[in-house]
């Protein structure tokens, strides 16, 4: 590969490395990173292949500080089904599903401060949360549990609880995935979705919670890879003009930093590549290119740097409005210095988390699963399992931002309660009848718990459901995500997501637990 400029460190070059939030490999700071953030690059992004353990975190971040101490450290940490922090281990926090159902802003707000507080304590400064889409497609394959719900005002009241909930523990706040990804039917991570509605639509339902987390001072805001044709029928509204500046930027007053969702995403990587999707998104008003859920090496770095620095020598982006970008990056990263009382003015940037309901060790997060929890008894009373059941787990394919790496269910949290427990996983591989009998043959005499993911979206999972209730009335069902489906078995319980405290606060209902017990 031919570098144009490597080693430079002209303004121009410095400029686009600016502008980029590349990921990388490892639990610790190669020294390609490093040479990169002394040559410009501001930002860096950390994903759950870089993280193992909060002291590790702390001196990973650490040691990018010391290289240059203004570098935005981001993450993409949701809590519930999409979390980094505790990626080997499932989430201490409920996702947004979850905390729609409760629809307590308070505790919403609470959450997210002491999520942010963890990310603090650890240097992360830039958060990729929350998501303000509106789940009005249920059968949506990427946003489900993320949203915090179908109701547009309710995911605006409380995107903004968390945003403020963020940024009050002085982690920056990036809302997504503007103008809207919940009424999809196609993953972005695949192929480019659109989104046929008109303007009012859009406007009265999909915008209303970014609006309203603009209004509450999100310092950031992230494109979703989506065509809108009512918006701008050529181009997704990452590479838009109209969405990014006419809309964002000019009709609803945003001045904080544009992010894009991942370019290595096939709705843009397959269509336009990555360099010169990188280079319509600055020209079209964002300012900062998200990388390296992927592609996390030096080379994709000096590429789309190169790529930035030959569009603007080549006339086809304007230098000033790489300078934008690469000014709005550094702004962010001083508030977020400021917010680390590293410097600047008193008063410019929100103090850490107070001691209070979001004091370390609070257990905020499982208080809000348990009370996220939907219970729907069956025609027979039900009685508690009181012996080591068998959990026989009703697996979807993962979609790509929740990953497989991440477990999820009951079963641990009910061996935590009741020893002896035993589990197996079943997808959509051998037909109903076999699949029941196998589940029959492995639980014996035991109780069944029967944990299931978006029923409503997998034919296979329902009939397989049905089958084995009716084989087994006394079947526990736990439906951990979006919770369409006519509720079935002797108990059903909706978690509103599957984060790890979402299996504590359901083992604790199927066993009788009195929670904390």
């Amino acid at each position: 590969m031919t570098t144009l400029v490597r080693g430079s460190s002209d303004t121009l070059t410095r400029d686009a490395l600016a502008v980029l939030q590349p990921g990388f490999l490892g639990t610790t700071a190669p020294e390609w990173l490093l040479r990169q953030i002394g040559e410009g690059l501001s930002a860096v992004g950390l994903f759950g292949r870089n993280i193992v353990t909060s002291e590790q975190l702390t001196a990973l971040t650490a040691r990018l500080r010391a290289e240059r101490d203004d570098v935005l450290v981001a993450i993409d940490e949701e809590g519930g089904d999409v979390t980094r922090l505790e990626v080997r281990t499932g989430s201490s926090f409920p996702g947004n599903y979850a905390l729609g159902s409760v629809d307590d802003t308070g505790l919403t707000r609470d959450v997210a401060r002491e999520l942010g507080r963890r990310l603090a304590e650890c240097g992360v400064d830039l958060n990729w949360a929350p998501s303000a889409d509106v789940n009005a497609n249920p059968d949506n394959p990427v946003i489900g549990v993320r949203s915090f719900g179908a109701d547009a005002e309710l995911a605006a009241r409380h995107t903004v609880a968390y945003v403020e909930g963020l940024q009050a523990a002085g982690v920056a706040a990036c809302v997504k995935h503007f103008p809207g990804h919940g009424d999809t039917n196609v993953d972005s991570h695949h192929a480019l979705p659109r989104i046929d509605v008109d303007l009012d639509t859009l406007h009265a339902r999909d915008l209303l919670p970014f609006r309203a987390a603009i209004a509450a001072g999100s310092k950031a805001v992230m494109s979703a890879h989506i065509l809108l044709p009512a918006l701008d029928p050529n181009r997704p509204a990452t590479l838009s003009p109209q969405i990014l500046t006419g809309l964002l930027r000019e009709e609803l007053g945003f001045q904080g930093l544009i992010v894009t969702d991942g370019m290595e995403m096939n709705a843009i990587a397959s269509t336009y590549g990555i360099e010169r999707g990188s280079v319509l998104a600055i020209a079209a008003g964002a300012d900062a290119i998200c990388v390296g859920g992927g592609l996390a090496d030096e080379g994709t770095v000096l590429r789309l740097r190169d790529a930035l620095v030959t569009a603007v020598r080549d006339g086809e982006l304007p230098e000033e409005r790489l300078a934008d970008a690469a000014a709005r990056v550094r702004a962010l990263a001083d508030w977020t210095r400021r917010a680390r009382g590293a410097g600047g003015e008193p008063g410019a940037a929100p103090t850490p988390a107070q001691p209070g309901g979001t004091a370390p060790g609070n257990d905020v997060g499982l208080i809000a699963a348990r009370r996220a929890v939907k219970v729907t008894a069956g025609e027979v009373p039900y009685r508690p399992v009181d012996e080591a059941p068998y959990v026989a787990a009703f697996t979807p394919v993962a979609n790509i931002a929740v990953g497989d790496e991440t477990p999820w269910g009951v079963a641990s949290e009910l061996a935590a309660l009741l020893p002896g427990t035993t589990t197996d996983t079943y997808g959509d591989t051998s037909g109903t009848a076999a699949l029941v009998a196998n589940v029959l043959g492995m639980a014996a005499d035991r109780r069944i718990v029967a944990v299931v993911r978006d029923v409503h979206r997998h034919p296979w999972m329902a009939d397989a459901l049905d089958a084995l209730v009716e084989a087994r009335p006394d079947t526990v069902v736990v439906e951990m995500g979006v919770d369409r489906a006519q509720p079935r078995g002797a108990l059903h319980i909706a978690t509103h997501g599957a984060a790890r405290v979402c299996g504590r606060a359901a083992a604790e209902v199927i066993t009788g637990r009195a929670a904390g017990a």
